[in-house]
């Protein structure tokens, strides 16, 4: 079962993340709880180690020292038969989608279904075109390549592709980079319905101010190797760390600050 942290359900706990490559020190002691229903943002200076914490969560990177928790159980003491039921709960979006170029929409959104179900062709199909058309894309663009999508499109899709399993928990790593506004608009509207829908846990790598304020229902600010501030975008807007204090009330930020408070 997940924790409890009073009546929030913890789905994902990592305590006393370190992290280094050689002698070089990424994360140090770092810990984060998500919770259930919630969108979290993760934000901090670029080449802080957002992308390394999330890859270190999925198992993509080996951890130094820590204890990462996944609905309670303990990744690192977990079964196999249990490590492969977590991932299953995972879904995952790349940065700039990572679609197989060789693959179509439809057959992209099947591998995970192909790594971990055994299901007929058809059924497959059925559940391809299912998910293509829950992200808000067409049925007739499961035949075209990556090579054939925009770049709204081929988020989109690799989205489909994070949902093929109905996962508990998205990761989303820089989501809506790369978008113009109007796309990344679109895109942040798309998760928060999915999250109401599908009752999706989303914990979203991001440096996008907009996603950060019209999204999330809590940020976590990476720096110095741990988590220097976290709570909502109110929080945010009332911290004199000076990195998150310019990051949210810099000249950037106020046209979004009035927005939001309308």
């Amino acid at each position: 079962m997940a924790e409890e942290t009073g009546h929030e359900e913890i789905v994902l706990s990592a305590s006393g993340i370190t992290v280094a490559f050689g002698d070089n020190v990424i994360l140090d002691g770092l810990s984060l709880d998500i919770r259930r229903g919630e969108i979290l943002g993760f934000v901090g200076a670029s080449g802080g180690g957002k992308s390394v914490l999330l890859r270190t969560i999925l198992g993509l990177v080996r951890k130094r020292s820590g204890t990462i928790r996944l609905f309670g159980i303990d990744v690192e003491k977990a079964s196999d038969a249990e490590r492969l039921a977590l991932d299953m709960r995972l879904g995952v979006l790349f940065q700039q989608g990572a679609l197989f170029s060789s693959l179509t929409l439809k057959e992209n959104v099947q591998v995970p279904m192909r790594e971990y179900l055994d299901l007929p062709k058809k059924l497959m199909d059925e559940l391809a075109l299912l998910k293509i058309e829950l992200v808000g894309l067409s049925p007739n663009d499961a035949a075209k390549y990556p090579s054939e999508l925009s770049g709204g499109m081929i988020k989109r899709a690799a989205l489909a592709r994070a949902l093929a399993l109905d996962p508990d928990i998205v990761f989303l790593d820089e989501p809506t980079s790369g978008l113009d506004p109007i796309s990344a608009a679109e895109f942040d509207e798309l998760v928060v319905k999915l999250r109401d829908t599908m009752g999706l846990t989303v914990y979203m790598v991001t440096h996008d101010l907009d996603s950060l304020f019209t999204t999330c229902d809590r940020v976590a600010v990476l720096g110095r190797k741990k988590i220097l501030v976290e709570g909502t975008i109110e929080d945010m807007l009332k911290s004199e760390e000076p990195w998150v204090k310019s990051y949210f009330r810099g000249k950037r930020a106020r046209q979004l600050d009035l927005a939001a408070r309308q």
